[in-house]
């Protein structure tokens, strides 16, 4: 399997100014709470190839395509982001956003995987408010249902409180998947967890192994059967 992690990182490089208050890059508006110690936690569980991103999704969204609206994002739940009004979206694109799907490319064709899972995180509810979301997991797909069907049972078995395309749906948000899953045959998922769940190293540790055994077995399932012995 492949994992990938989009929005792991709040870093704004050498060069990018968004003209905010610092204190809003530990919000989840600049990255996904916990998703990236989770992935590389799920990796080394897994002994399983990580792909992961290092650029705060306030200088440019990885999880969107180039002419994707939000891409780099002139506000975010309620806060502006004043030094995007003028951002040079090639440059962007070119030093940030190509680069990691280079990566995710090259690790396909290197590992050759039958799943691909994305790590991300959600909020309890909305900054500017909204109503609360009871979820510990969510399940993101598009079209491509083959990882998702089984992975909503096999949360639901372990006692988790899963959702369906929840909080939002993959069908709308699902760029990295649409481009190198579905676009390339390969069974693929996002695995939503509530921030409030992997804040703490503690938290990391008992997601991780909740979710490890149940990627294990989706990649199992997956799986080509075998030739048979001659």
């Amino acid at each position: 399997m492949l994992l990938l992690c989009d929005h792991a990182s709040n870093t704004v490089p050498e060069g990018v100014d968004l003209g905010v208050d610092a204190r809003l890059l530990d919000l989840h508006i600049a990255l996904d709470i916990g998703a990236g110690a989770l992935t590389e936690a799920l990796a080394g569980m897994l002994d399983a190839p990580a792909v992961i991103g290092t650029v705060s999704r306030l200088v440019i969204d990885l999880n969107r395509a180039p002419e994707q609206a939000g891409l780099v994002p002139l506000a975010s739940d309620g806060h502006a982001i004043p030094g995007n009004v003028a951002a040079d979206i090639p440059d962007r694109l070119t030093r940030f956003h190509a680069p990691y799907h280079a990566a995710i490319e090259a690790a396909i064709e290197a590992g050759q995987p039958v799943l691909i899972a994305a790590i991300h995180s959600f909020t309890p509810a909305l900054e500017q408010g909204g109503p609360p979301r009871p979820w510990e997991i969510g399940i993101l797909s598009n079209t491509d249902r083959r990882a998702a069907e089984p992975a909503l049972a096999l949360f639901a078995d372990a006692g988790v409180i899963v959702g369906d395309n929840e909080p939002y749906s993959g069908r709308t948000l699902n760029a990295t998947l649409d481009r190198h899953g579905e676009g390339r045959g390969i069974a693929s998922l996002s695995i939503e967890v509530r921030n409030d769940l992997i804040d703490t190293s503690a938290g990391v540790a008992k997601w991780a192994a909740i979710i490890a055994p149940i990627l294990t077995a989706l990649r199992n399932g997956l799986a080509p059967e075998p030739p048979p012995a001659t």
